[in-house]
């Protein structure tokens, strides 16, 4: 039986770009399946696709039980998307911006005025709340974006990067709000550069790179995939890396990879605190004198780099150009400036 969120050999071109290449996904009802890769891996192109928002050249896709192509509007009935850019009215004041949204969905003129007020609350925009979006920080009309996709709620749910711009405070926010959503029975998709964001909220976890679904698994298991636990040992004086070396040999499970120019050194292991402790009395038997010492876990560049054999790109997955640079050329456009008005007004 599939998922709540459910793709099979979907296929999508632009040009001589095969941004998505036969993916495969399927997400139980319930649970929070995150999507990692580098930038241009095929990540937003997938979403885009599920939402209804492009078409897949081949493939089958479904969502909330109904197929994607066959019917894209019931679909958009029970779905909400945050974008990985701030997609909000700048002339709206916030609160406008979620009484729109929730008009859009039929909701009550009172309702959508109750829920905008306790999403402010939520996102702590109740101070901004009436103000204009342009007036808005980076990270306050993130926020805003997110209320949006929250003013209903919707059985499954769609986040492209949610993060991206927040600081620290408000990241963990939006944890604790993915995780209430997904406690109350809600399907999430999660796309992410941050293997700690998605280890902390994902079931599991698919690594696309290329358009192509690289590999599957828990956090867990795809840091393993990449050599577990390391060692890093800086030792004070150069002429230590010989005998620290000697050392790590006898405890790691590989080669010990030195970098001269910073005396560090580091080995995969096994063992976790208890070999950490066993390595620090030989080093110090030894005569070895360290500037630093820890046991550490690979990095999102580590599993990045494992499993893809690069890091993170730059490109946009269709043209090469930045969603930043097309958002400004839209900006630019009159006539867009003119149904931004016109919404306001209809809002009013």
């Amino acid at each position: 039986m599939p998922g709540a969120i459910y793709a099979e050999g979907l296929v999508k071109t632009f040009g001589d770009v095969r941004a998505l290449d036969g993916v495969d996904l399927d997400v139980p009802e319930g649970t929070v399946l995150g999507l990692l890769g580098p930038n241009g891996a095929g990540k937003t192109t997938a979403v885009r696709v599920l939402t209804t928002l492009l078409q897949p050249d081949s493939g089958k896709a479904v969502v909330a039980g109904m197929d994607v192509l066959k019917h894209p509007n019931e679909v958009r009935r029970c779905i909400g998307l945050s974008g990985q850019f701030a997609a909000v009215d700048e002339y709206l004041t916030g609160r406008e911006n979620l009484q729109m949204v929730g008009q859009l969905y039929q909701m009550s003129a009172r309702d959508a005025k109750v829920r905008a007020g306790e999403l402010l609350d939520r996102f702590n925009l109740a101070d901004a709340a009436d103000r204009p979006a342009k007036t808005y920080s980076g990270g306050m009309r993130r926020r805003l974006d997110l209320a949006a996709a929250l003013v209903v709620s919707p059985p499954v749910m769609f986040m492209d990067e949610p993060t991206t711009g927040l600081d620290p405070r408000n990241r963990m926010q939006l944890w604790e709000v993915i995780e209430e959503l997904v406690g109350g029975g809600t399907t999430l998709l999660l796309t992410t550069q941050y293997l700690e964001e998605a280890d902390h909220l994902a079931h599991d976890i698919c690594v696309i790179d290329h358009g192509k679904v690289i590999a599957r698994g828990t956090a867990d298991q795809l840091k393993a995939q990449t050599g577990g636990e390391r060692v890093e040992v800086v030792v004070q004086h150069p002429d230590q890396i010989t005998p620290a070396r000697e050392v790590l040999l006898g405890f790691g499970k590989g080669e010990v990879a030195i970098a001269e120019h910073t005396r560090k050194l580091t080995v995969p292991v096994t063992g976790g605190a208890k070999l950490l402790a066993e390595v620090i009395r030989e080093l110090d038997t030894r005569g070895v004198e360290i500037d630093d010492i820890g046991l550490r876990r690979p990095t999102l560049d580590d599993v990045f780099i494992s499993l893809t054999g690069h890091a993170a790109e730059l490109q946009d997955e269709e043209n090469g150009q930045s969603q930043g640079a097309k958002d400004a050329k839209d900006a630019k456009d009159p006539k867009d400036a003119k149904a931004r008005k016109s919404r306001k007004e209809s809002v009013k």
